[in-house]
């Protein structure tokens, strides 16, 4: 089932996302951000345990990112797609127009329909959190968007 983020789910979102960010597949999160970004946050909770988490961020009056993807255990087809679906059909009802990602998931978000894009046609708003990575400044994800007028 997928749902919004409760207060009670933060520091497993937290666990969650900074056990992937540790390896450098996402950037950590201090309990602090989360708290404030709640709202951003989408869980795929199945008997009781959160497996999946992704949050949607609003940029710019147009622009929103899907981020902090994860699904923690392997093996399980379409949580991820739907965590994202799920992001998608919120963008498109407070109407934004876009939706970015940067990832090393190149094709697993082209299966959602997403395209390829040069980072510089983002704001540079985004890049603000880039300096948190531990891959900064030799960024190794993509960027890709989702035109939600040309998809719908």
């Amino acid at each position: 089932m997928i749902r919004k983020a409760r207060v009670s789910d933060i520091k497993t979102i937290q666990e969650i996302i900074n056990s992937y960010a540790k390896k450098g597949d996402l950037l950590p999160r201090s309990l602090n951000e989360l708290y404030e970004n709640i709202r951003d946050f989408f869980v795929y909770e199945e008997e009781g345990e959160i497996i999946g988490i992704t949050a949607l961020h609003i940029t710019w009056y147009d622009l929103a990112e899907v981020r902090s993807l994860v699904v923690k255990k392997k093996g399980l087809q379409g949580i991820g797609t739907s965590l994202v679906r799920e992001c998608i059909r919120e963008a498109e009802a407070i109407g934004t127009v876009k939706v970015f990602t940067l990832t090393r998931a190149v094709s697993f978000f082209k299966k959602i329909g997403f395209k390829e894009t040069d980072k510089s046609l983002l704001p540079q708003k985004i890049w603000g959190d880039c300096i948190k990575c531990i891959k900064f400044p030799e960024c190794d994800e993509k960027a890709l968007i989702y035109d939600i007028a040309i998809q719908t």
